[in-house]
């Protein structure tokens, strides 16, 4: 892959049931790019906890709220970047999952696994207020069948 593609904007009311729209749009862009489906499903765990949080940290579910998403396929990376319109938070602030006292804890682990799954993970502040994540994560195939698993 060496053109860009894209990018592909949505602005998506703060409701679950938009995860699977959002989760469209990226099974669309992996085939274009001839990603690999166990690649895809990882990067679509990392995408359904960035929309997943906007919508519930950030937006507190509010309908009336939206979320920002944008796709782009730029050389050999899938750029995704997700917005919401809520009162921002400090990365920092979220506990370790990790640590003996989370562990056992049902929630917390979304930044986490983004943070495995996609190569750069940063967080900025809107304009507006809310959160901005971006996540890059490299499609570029390593030499050795190590690596990218691409089709």
């Amino acid at each position: 892959m060496t053109e860009t593609s894209g990018p592909i904007l949505l602005w998506l009311s703060s409701r679950y049931e938009n995860l699977e729209l959002a989760q469209a749009v990226l099974s669309h862009l992996c085939r274009q790019a001839g990603v690999g489906e166990e690649t895809e499903h990882w990067i679509g765990v990392a995408l359904r906890e960035a929309v997943a949080n906007a919508i519930k940290h950030g937006n507190h579910q509010d309908p009336g709220k939206r979320v920002y998403l944008s796709f782009r396929l730029e050389g050999d990376d899938l750029m995704i970047v997700v917005g919401d319109e809520g009162e921002g938070f400090e990365p920092g602030d979220v506990p370790d999952p990790l640590a003996p006292e989370n562990q056992l804890k049902t929630s917390g682990r979304g930044i986490f696994y983004m943070k495995t799954f996609m190569d750069d993970v940063s967080f900025s502040r809107g304009e507006l207020g809310g959160t901005i994540l971006a996540m890059r994560k490299s499609l570029r195939p390593v030499e050795g069948g190590k690596g990218v698993e691409t089709r």
